[in-house]
């Protein structure tokens, strides 16, 4: 299978999946999360892979780079109406798929942000097995601003990251962190600059690689189990609560005003 959205590359054990809709700042739609999908169902159990290091492609203009890691959803097309009740469900619930499947995956996942993480770049990040940012990648849940609601099983794995207190801040503010600051939080193993960020999780990831793959699988399953009381429970209350948002005016007006460049005006209703 060709990917349009993705691109990989295996190296030493490690396999680099890189989002790759950099015009879009990798934003997500129905077809990327497809394709991760099905690249990570096919290597699930190849052995000549042992890590999966999650990051963004960078987008090249007028010269510049400029890294992303995933701007969360495709508003434009979500502020384009199209879409069914019955669509919308099935797009959150294809969302909600594959964060799980970040989440039980059996072999080591790495989130490697290399630039802004928002929304369902956030979510996945956060569904890895660590995150490791760039001192200049930044990442925040910018839900409230537009209108919607954090999915993903957010409000599960935040609060036990960070505490209560400090989850509800980040969700309700939408307060950006740096590397620094979400390394200082515990929602980063680490940070680097941009120069030596890619070499430094590689160098991690192949630490992880050397060691026995049935006993990582082992660690991680064990672990995860002891992280999360029903993650099924959460991963449908989010649905049901993203849904309720989505059939608002609040956020229609928070799609569009981030499709034209303002301040969003909410209404609450």
């Amino acid at each position: 299978m060709s990917y349009s959205t993705i691109k990989y590359e295996i190296h030493d054990g490690n396999l680099l999946l890189k989002l790759n809709r950099p015009e879009r700042m990798n934003a997500v739609n129905e077809e990327m999360y497809s394709e991760i999908a099905h690249l990570l169902h096919k290597y699930s159990k190849d052995d000549a892979v042992r890590v999966i290091i999650l990051t963004g492609s960078v987008r090249i203009k007028d010269g510049m780079e400029k890294q992303a890691f995933c701007a969360g959803a495709d508003l434009k097309k979500h502020a384009a109406g199209e879409r069914t009740q019955a669509q919308k469900r099935k797009y959150i619930e294809q969302a909600h798929e594959t964060t799980r499947l970040l989440y039980r995956y059996p072999k080591p996942i790495i989130a490697a942000v290399n630039g802004p993480a928002r929304g369902a770049g956030t979510e996945m990040a956060l569904a890895c097995d660590f995150i490791i940012m760039s001192d200049e990648a930044t990442i925040a849940f910018p839900e409230t601003g537009l209108g919607t609601f954090v999915g993903g099983g957010v409000t599960l794995h935040l609060p036990r990251i960070v505490g209560l207190m400090k989850a509800k801040e980040l969700i309700y503010t939408g307060r950006v962190l740096d590397g620094a600051a979400a390394v200082k939080l515990g929602i980063a193993l680490s940070s680097y600059p941009m120069a030596a960020f890619l070499d430094n999780v590689i160098e991690f990831a192949a630490d992880i690689a050397r060691k026995a793959p049935i006993s990582l699988a082992m660690a991680k399953k064990h672990l995860q189990r002891s992280a999360v009381v029903d993650l099924e429970t959460v991963l449908q209350l989010e649905t049901d609560a993203i849904l309720a948002c989505m059939d608002t005016e609040d956020w229609q007006e928070g799609v569009n005003a981030f499709g034209q460049k303002r301040n969003p005006v909410f209404k609450g209703r």
